[in-house]
């Protein structure tokens, strides 16, 4: 590993991805002091890890559990587990009633959120509001810019 890449592992909100070699489509990531793996699933990959949709709902459902967490432990709720449950799919855009999109696909992701704890009615309808506020389901729900370039 060289320099350039100790110094980019150690920033905080990096992430490097890195071909493996291990199998065609193996990725070695890099995030922090963290290490994972992702892959495709066979035959396409070789499978050594998830996929990248299954890192991108592993993202939003982490976050989602996280801030319920810190909410219901700020507000002193007795929320014992929460148990976060997601799955992607395309759907055509002619399906979605209420979505802007008219044509073509559209990305669309189920979660479900499952509260372990001694929490009323109104806790529990005030957690789920606060699961719209995790972080990454607002970056998912905004626009988003990704900006590239190549490095030399």
């Amino acid at each position: 590993m060289t320099t350039q890449e100790s110094e980019q592992d150690a920033a905080e909100g990096t992430v490097t991805v890195t071909q493996a070699g291990s199998g065609t489509y193996t990725q070695r990531i890099t995030a922090g002091r963290h290490r994972l793996v992702a892959d495709e699933p066979q035959p396409i990959g070789n499978d050594a890890g998830p996929t990248p949709y299954d890192l991108l709902l592993a993202a939003l459902g982490s976050c989602t559990s996280m801030t319920l967490r810190m909410y219901a432990d700020r507000k002193g709720w007795a929320l014992e587990k929460v148990q976060v449950t997601l799955r992607h799919q395309r759907i055509h855009a002619q399906d979605c009633a209420d979505c802007e999109t008219k044509t073509g696909w559209i990305d669309h992701i189920d979660r479900e959120i499952e509260l372990t704890g001694d929490l009323d009615t109104a806790q529990r309808d005030r957690l789920l509001l606060m699961a719209e506020r995790c972080p990454v389901h607002q970056t998912l729900t905004s626009e988003i810019r990704v900006a590239t370039s190549l490095r030399d």
